[in-house]
């Protein structure tokens, strides 16, 4: 059967900066037939985060172009751990916890590729089917011959840990995810693996394999690792890492996650991630260029991967979410987000608690921002401040300091958002 490919790959990869390294032919392979291509993911966590959606865009592009990605989840391999790009051994986790994580981690997936019944549908693997049914001296007898120690050593990955010291368990790593290589080359005629570029040293033992096991061709294609423009890794906040699973980063904090990146970031990132054809993106870059001050690639980012990550839907109340802090909405309007996504846009705002017998009272708002929170050091200070009108009560201006305070003026009946100046937050708890 003729293949035709719905576009040349390897040319998205480039002008989309993803591609660092491949074998010779391997662009002539994707051109001339249907390729299966796999990457592998370590189901360490339940969710995958930010950091992993350059390979997961690899497999995306390559079902578009018209071929099949695997996925392949490591059920094996996770008991083991991969030493690269690591200075000490991980912690291990047990079989119940990675089934956990295996199957969080399809969930996921499912919304980048296709696995329907399509002759280039997407197809999920775990390595721990085939290597179950091994015994440790049925592989170092059948594989662990076919590759050197010095081969072994030589790869980055081990030779960067030899002063530290690595165990037995990770420098067998390789040899492992190599075999998955080989496993998948003979059931499912798969050829190439994709990954970052700090797997190609596993990759490249993978290609070995094939070639003593089987005596067949397998290609090797990386990209290269995202990091931010002052050099430090990609897919990080303050929080640690921006998680795809809304329970670990709300829609509205990995909204604002993109929202923030920098110009320079910015102009990167929306060739990796953007839906938009090359000639789309240079036109968005230019009219970014021409105000940056809108901040137009920001929002055109934080939109196409809200939305493909979560949904339209996320994205829209994301947006409205956001109009909580950075715009001027009315009651109505903040109360209409819902308590949810209100405390989605507050995470990481201080809080104070205040006395639900007292404000039913009835508090002197001066009392209330620098007796019973710490909003002001004092009542001079507030006074000030909320004279200068510079004090908001859920974004609404207060110039009266000797207002009272009471059960009305709360948000979902337990909260006030007070607003000092124009960007400190603070939220007053019942």
């Amino acid at each position: 059967m003729s293949f035709t490919p719905t576009f040349n790959l390897i040319n998205e990869l480039r002008w989309r900066g993803l591609l660092h390294d491949m074998f010779p032919e391997t662009e002539q392979l994707l051109q001339r037939e249907l390729v299966s291509g796999y990457v592998g993911f370590d189901p360490t966590a339940d969710s995958l985060h930010v950091g992993n959606l350059v390979p997961v865009m690899l497999l995306r592009l390559l079902q578009q172009a018209g071929h099949r990605p695997i996925v392949l989840v490591g059920g094996a391999t996770g008991l083991v751990g991969d030493p690269s790009g690591k200075s000490s051994e991980r912690n291990l986790l047990d079989k119940e916890q990675l089934a956990h994580n295996q199957l969080a981690i399809k969930n996921q997936l499912q919304k980048f590729l296709d696995f329907s019944d399509a002759p280039n549908a997407a197809e999920m693997v775990n390595n721990f089917d085939w290597f179950q049914q091994f015994n440790f001296l049925d592989f170092i007898r059948d594989v662990g011959k076919h590759i050197s120690v010095n081969y072994m050593m030589a790869k980055d990955s081990v030779k960067n840990r030899m002063e530290t010291g690595i165990s037995f368990t990770e420098f067998s790593y390789q040899l492992i995810q190599g075999y998955d290589f080989a496993h998948l080359y003979k059931h499912k005629n798969c050829k190439l693996q994709m990954g970052g570029s700090d797997q190609w040293g596993n990759i490249t033992t993978g290609t070995e394999l094939v070639r003593r096991m089987h005596g067949g061709e397998a290609f090797a294609l990386t990209a290269p690792l995202l990091t931010k423009s002052d050099g430090s890794k990609f897919g990080k906040s303050e929080g640690g890492n921006v998680w795809l699973d809304p329970e670990k980063t709300s829609p509205y904090a990995f909204y604002q996650f993109w929202l923030n990146v920098s110009d320079d970031d910015a102009v990167k990132l929306i060739k990796v991630f953007g839906s938009f054809n090359e000639s789309e993106t240079m036109e968005h870059i230019k009219q970014h260029q021409e105000a940056p001050h809108a901040r137009h690639l920001q929002k055109c980012l934080a939109q196409e991967v809200t939305t493909l990550v979560h949904s339209k839907e996320a994205y829209e109340m994301a947006v409205t979410t956001s109009s909580i802090l950075f715009g001027n909405p009315t009651i109505n309007e903040i109360v209409s987000v819902g308590k949810h996504n209100f405390l989605q846009a507050m995470d990481g705002v201080p809080r104070f608690t205040m006395d639900a017998q007292k404000l039913a009272a009835g508090i002197p708002l001066l009392e209330l921002l620098a007796v019973d929170s710490a909003v002001f050091s004092s009542k001079g200070e507030a006074r000030k401040m909320v004279q200068s009108n510079a004090v908001s009560l859920n974004k609404t201006k207060t110039a009266n300091p000797d207002a009272i305070i009471d059960h009305s003026a709360l948000l979902f009946d337990s909260f006030i958002l007070v607003q000092k100046g124009k960007k400190n937050y603070y939220l007053l708890e019942i």
